[in-house]
């Protein structure tokens, strides 16, 4: 880990109680009993259950509390087991997870939603296709499933990362300096982008289709799947529960949603969850070939160390219901 990475980790470390910031496998005297789960602005069904409660309202009997962890910068926490279960994260985060051999388990994943994501520009902007980003300042969160769809659009016209000024800006960043006209394009995903969108007018030059399923994966420390797997049976069970009421009452979940994401309209909140599949199921190690497909690309474009074989990477299988 270099200095750059340490500082990262502290700075997260330091944002969050004494307790949290102990590792799972070391952790403080009497946090035994205690889950924390992290979560970001996307993540919207766990936004929903820290709403309503039903986490806390399940594993109470069981004698655990719940605290929630809120990160802009997940990859850090994920890669320091900062949490027990970790914030839903697009399909590449898994891969620098993985490199990093971070100690976790991928337990869930939404079904694709690859309208979720996209490189817009401002509506007035002479960029018209991808081959015209060439030259331009391109915002960019690193890491981010959003840095796989800008690696691979650039690849299908021939072009790499030499051939542009990136920007690596977190979603908040990139949002103000898209604003401010800092940057030519921003690659983002929902909400932010359905907020900009809203704010502003924009172009869509490309979204995830035919480039990215932008799969959205959770991740759990492997010490809990060892030590407790019915909790991962829990929590995967909320999550498909909370995914399908959201499908069947997106007004409702609009409005939960509304004040939380900083009172934006819920026509906003609406297109993000239509865009959005909130279809959670488990995960075979045989449907990971488009994480394959990721991972080859990050190498090549030299974003991680060592090649990866995605299907190495430890996978919890959900009870049969």
């Amino acid at each position: 880990m270099n200095n750059t990475t340490r500082r990262r980790v502290l700075g997260q470390m330091l944002a969050i109680p004494p307790a949290l910031a102990t590792s799972c496998g070391q952790k403080a005297k009497g946090a035994e009993r205690k889950l924390r789960f992290s979560y970001q602005r996307s993540s919207t069904l766990l936004t929903i259950l820290k709403t309503n409660g039903a986490l806390e309202k399940k594993l109470a009997p069981l004698g655990y509390e719940v605290s929630w962890h809120l990160f802009a910068n997940v990859i850090d926490p994920m890669n320091a087991g900062a949490v027990d279960f970790h914030a839903d994260v697009a399909d590449a985060v898994p891969i620098f997870t993985q490199s990093a051999g971070a100690k976790l388990t991928l337990y869930a994943k939404e079904d694709p939603s690859p309208t979720a994501e996209a490189i817009i520009v401002p509506d007035e902007s002479s960029i018209r296709t991808i081959a015209d980003l060439k030259g331009k300042r391109i915002g960019v969160d690193k890491g981010s499933g959003c840095h796989f769809l800008l690696v691979a659009a650039l690849k299908r016209e021939g072009l790499t990362f030499k051939d542009i000024i990136p920007a690596y800006l977190p979603a908040a960043d990139g949002a103000a300096a898209f604003k401010r006209g800092a940057i030519d394009a921003w690659v983002i995903w929902d909400p932010f982008l359905a907020i900009t969108q809203t704010q502003a007018k924009v172009r869509i030059v490309a979204d995830g289709t035919g480039f990215t399923s932008y799969y959205r994966y959770y991740t759990v420390n492997d010490e809990i799947v060892a030590s407790r797997p019915e909790l991962v049976q829990l929590v995967f069970d909320l999550l498909v529960e909370t995914g399908q009421w959201v499908r069947g009452n997106r007004e409702e979940a609009a409005k939960i949603l509304a004040p939380i994401w900083g009172d934006v309209p819920l026509t906003t909140i609406e297109a993000v969850n239509q865009r959005r599949s909130y279809s959670v199921r488990g995960i075979e190690k045989s449907a990971l070939g488009e994480q394959q497909a990721i991972a080859d690309t990050f190498f090549e474009a030299g974003l991680i160390p060592a090649r990866l074989v995605t299907a190495d990477a430890r996978i919890w299988t959900p009870a049969k219901g």
